[in-house]
């Protein structure tokens, strides 16, 4: 229930108690709260208890806190009807990753020890293209003049 609250917090509520409710009246008001605590641990108790019986038989393994998704998650998959844990073991994610790596270097390999007559096409204005090294995008167009606007699209704005 107070499993955030560390130490030095506990002491600072302490000291605050007590600068707060005074020594005297401190011994009471803790009886007052744990007495508060242990009636309201018993109404839910017994709502529970209502709960289950309500709900029949077929639900007589039923938790409340199952309600929580990640703890029904992490119940159903501990529980392993399906075969999860198989799964789960038998991929090496390493070592499909290893495969796919190697694979991709093996084709690399193979395209660089193709044939350049293979590999060369005529582009549409005539020239011949490298298809290994792809079109040269080291060139760039020319800059258009100064005067030149870009055209102007007045449904687009």
């Amino acid at each position: 229930m107070f499993n955030d609250i560390g130490p030095l917090e506990v002491v600072t509520l302490v000291v605050l108690a007590v600068l707060v409710f005074g020594p005297d009246k401190l011994p009471k008001l803790i009886q007052d709260v744990s007495r508060t605590i242990r009636k309201i641990r018993e109404f839910s108790d017994s709502a529970k208890e209502d709960i289950r019986s309500e709900l029949g038989p077929e639900f007589k393994d039923f938790e409340f806190e199952d309600l929580n998704p990640k703890t029904f998650i992490r119940k159903q998959l501990d529980s392993d009807e399906l075969g999860l844990k198989e799964i789960r073991n038998g991929f090496d994610l390493k070592k499909e990753m290893a495969e796919v790596t190697d694979a991709v270097h093996t084709v690399g390999e193979l395209d660089d020890s193709a044939t350049t007559s293979a590999t060369t096409t005529s582009a549409s204005n005539g020239s011949r293209v490298d298809m290994r090294k792809g079109p040269d995008l080291e060139k760039r167009p020319a800059k258009p003049a100064a005067d030149d606007h870009p055209p102007f699209d007045a449904d687009a704005t």
